[in-house]
């Protein structure tokens, strides 16, 4: 089954052989975790990392992220971008409809994308990090600080889930802009099928409204992990052979930051060559 594509069954096929079952409190289910795995992808030659052992829905893995440099909290404004990835924790995670910072339906709190754009400084304001990174990047600036991140321990009880994929870094040689991405947790059959294309694209698009080249991403997950009710059907997924990844088109008409904030859609990328296998429906744990 290994052969050049395959980084992403490879790493299954860790959790498989070498991972221990650890009992997960928040889902009261058991995964199959390994620690530690560092995953690249190609950006400069466009081999866009979207799973081919099975169907994947990159549209909406892409409109959740481009939800979060939005700075949304908001489960609604998710589903019109073209995603329903929020509607579960935030209107179906217990803990999160007792909180007294939930505004109402489809309320998120201050996660993710909000961290990334409103920082609440203690003194009062707050900070855009991510305007602050295109700002450096496209004068040609990298203070080794180009860091977006959503981890903001003093907020987690404003919030209805901690952030898995937490930390962007992005660093600049010469012309060529590069992004390490950290995660704390990954959902392999669900999450990582989302996140590996969500940091592919990070990485293209910051590199076009900045004006820069794109190399490549550096992913380390640090827990990843299957849970006991999707191993079965991980088990049938390795079984086949991975296609050669396929490409992504962005609009050459997205300039700035303010395109992604203003009328930037979904439809401004598309995916080439996308051959698959069959789709897998796997559970989800809340």
């Amino acid at each position: 089954m290994k052969n050049k594509y395959s980084q992403y069954e490879d790493l299954c096929k860790r959790v498989i052989e070498e991972g221990v079952w650890i009992e997960n409190k928040r889902t009261g289910k058991r995964c199959l975790t390994v620690i530690n795995a560092d995953l690249e992808y190609d950006v400069a030659a466009n081999e866009f990392p979207l799973v081919t052992t099975r169907r994947a829905y990159w549209k909406s893995a892409i409109a959740e992220m481009l939800g979060y440099l939005r700075g949304y909290d908001n489960a609604a404004d998710f589903r019109k971008l073209g995603t329903k990835t929020w509607d579960a924790n935030a209107n179906l995670n217990e803990a999160w409809l007792n909180n007294p910072y939930r505004k109402g339906e489809d309320d998120m709190g201050r996660v993710y994308g909000v961290q990334g754009r409103a920082w609440a400084k203690p003194d009062g304001g707050s900070v855009d990090q991510y305007k602050k990174i295109v700002n450096n990047l496209t004068n040609g600036i990298d203070d080794r600080g180009e860091i977006l991140s959503f981890y903001n321990v003093g907020e987690f009880h404003m919030g209805c889930l901690r952030p898995c994929m937490f930390l962007h870094q992005f660093s600049l040689l010469g012309d060529t802009l590069y992004l390490n991405s950290i995660q704390r947790s990954n959902d392999l059959p669900l999450g990582q099928v989302f996140n590996a294309p969500q940091t592919f694209w990070l990485l293209a698009i910051t590199a076009q409204i900045t004006g820069l080249k794109a190399g490549k991403v550096f992913h380390k997950i640090v827990n990843g992990h299957i849970y006991e009710d999707q191993l079965e059907l991980m088990k049938e997924q390795l079984k086949r052979e991975p296609f050669t990844p396929p490409k992504l088109v962005i609009n050459p008409a997205i300039k700035s930051l303010e395109d992604l904030e203003t009328w930037v859609t979904v439809d401004d990328f598309e995916v080439i060559d996308y051959q698959h296998h069959n789709p897998i429906q796997y559970p989800f744990a809340v």
